[in-house]
This record gives structure tokens, sequence and C-alpha cells, in this order.
């Protein structure tokens, strides 16, 4: 691997939500506002890794959007190493779900562009030459987002994330898109480029049996039972997932955890034999 001399990273910053509730203006006249996120208080030390989970439309990418500060919070405060987070915060990096590169320049070229405002040329190649070995496309740093795959896309749109060294890393759904062993290649690659580059994580996904073996915590958010439609989404409860990563994805521990999660999100997984 590279030197790291070039390397610009940030250590791994602590993220706080304090009291964060939002809200959108009704789409009828005279209906009340509709409310996504209310009273959400999470402490993230640095250096962690939370999954969010919930049922689609409960408000999770939201909630990434308060924290990345591409939106704003009608209610509480989010703080990134105990500083309010007032606008977009070039301590905080974000991945989506879809890779997102410019089609007209290589994978180089699009990892380069979140670089640092004014980083000189040599050490911007130095770190786009480490990142791309990090993500294992040094070999296909020429090529253009049509001739490589899903998943090599979407390595090139994760490394052009940390070409900035965000001390907080924010993931949308970054595998859904990916087929089913692809996506778990790319869960092994994330914990090792979590390992060299530690940013703090703060990941949504749909999956449950991905968000035990990524994560440190997993953060499950809905609406209380018996609330009326509209209330916004809680913190409907917090699991610590044990051990060190990587995770045996076998292990019956975790199996114990999904259970438990699953029954959160409202999926049965006990069914009636059926007689015939």
């Amino acid at each position: 691997m590279p030197s790291t001399d070039a390397s610009p990273t940030a250590p791994a910053l602590s993220v706080s939500l304090d009291g964060v509730g939002r809200s959108f203006p009704a789409s009828t006249a005279g209906e009340p506002d509709r409310r996504v996120l209310r009273d959400i208080s999470l402490e993230i030390a640095p250096g962690e890794i939370i999954s969010l989970l919930g049922p689609s439309g409960c408000g999770k990418s939201t909630l990434l959007r308060q924290v990345s500060g591409l939106d704003r919070p009608d209610e509480g405060v989010v703080t990134i190493d105990g500083s309010p987070l007032v606008g977009i915060d070039q301590r905080c990096a974000i991945g989506f779900q879809e890779p997102r590169l410019l089609p007209w320049r290589t994978l180089e070229q699009n990892v380069a562009l979140g670089l640092p405002h004014g980083t000189p040329r040599s050490a911007g190649r130095e770190r786009v030459s480490q990142l791309l070995d990090l993500v294992q496309l040094g070999d296909a740093k020429h090529l253009r987002p049509r001739q490589v795959s899903g998943g090599m896309a979407q390595r090139a749109s994760l490394a052009r994330a940390l070409s900035r060294g965000p001390g907080v890393l924010v993931l949308d759904e970054p595998f859904g898109a990916l087929d089913a062993l692809t996506r778990l290649t790319m869960q092994d690659l994330l914990l090792e480029i979590h390992a060299a580059e530690p940013a703090t994580i703060l990941l949504v996904t749909h999956d449950v049996d991905e968000a035990l073996y990524l994560s440190d915590r997993v953060v499950l958010l809905g609406t209380e039972p018996g609330e009326r439609a509209g209330s916004g989404a809680v913190i409907r409860s917090i699991i610590t997932v044990p051990g060190s990563r990587p995770r045996d994805r076998g292990d019956s521990t975790l199996a114990h955890l999904r259970a438990e999660l699953l029954q959160g999100l409202g999926v049965s997984i006990h069914h009636p034999a059926h007689t015939f």
C-alpha cells in the first residue's frame, strides 16, 4: 500500500443528536404538517459503526440528512465533535445507494473530485492512488464507469467519499443495488476500509444481517405502537452487537438478535405448519 504521508484523514469524530425532530409541509392546504422524526436523541462515539433500521418511509434517510447537514431539523440540535451543525460540514462525507459517478471521467478522476479544495496536485495524486488501492481498484483507475461492474463503481464512490478524510461517514443503503454475493464482499471491504480509515459511520440499511455484521449498535426507528399516522418516528430500541469485527455470520448470538430485530420490524419468523 502506498505511504500514508499524503493522507489527510481526520480522527473519527463523535456525533450527538439531542431531541431532533423534522416535519414537512402538508401536500394539501389546511392539513397539518407531516411529522417524520420526533425526539431523536443519540450519542455516537468516535469510530463507532451505527446502523439505522426501520420500515420504509420511517425517516431513516431524513435522519442521515440531519447528520450530514443536507437538511436542518425543526427541533433539537445535531453536533459533531461538540460543535453544532449549521450546514453542510466538511468533516462529514456522504455515500449513496447509487455510485453517482461522472460518466465522462475515469475512476481516478471521479475519486479526485472529493479531495479538499486546495489540495496540492502531487499530494492529491498520492491520496487518490492510496484510496484506489484500498478499495482494490488500482488496476482499473483509467476505466470509466460504464466499463466497470456495479460493485466496482460503488467502491469508487466510497473512495471518493473518503478522499477528504472525513471524521464522519454517512452511508445511505450503499449496497442496496448490488447482488447478494457482491454485497457480502462489499461488507467485508467496508470493514477493511474502516480499519484503515477509522471514521465514525452512520449507515442506513434494510438488511438485518448486514446491520448485525457491520455495526457496534443497531438503532431501530419507527412509530410507537398505537401512535397515529404522522406522529413521527422515534428510536424504538438500540441493540448493542457483541463481539469484535469481523464477526462470524453464523454466530448463534447474531441469530438471536436477528429474530429480535425482525420482531421489532413487525416480521413474523414463525409460520404455522401446513397440513395437506
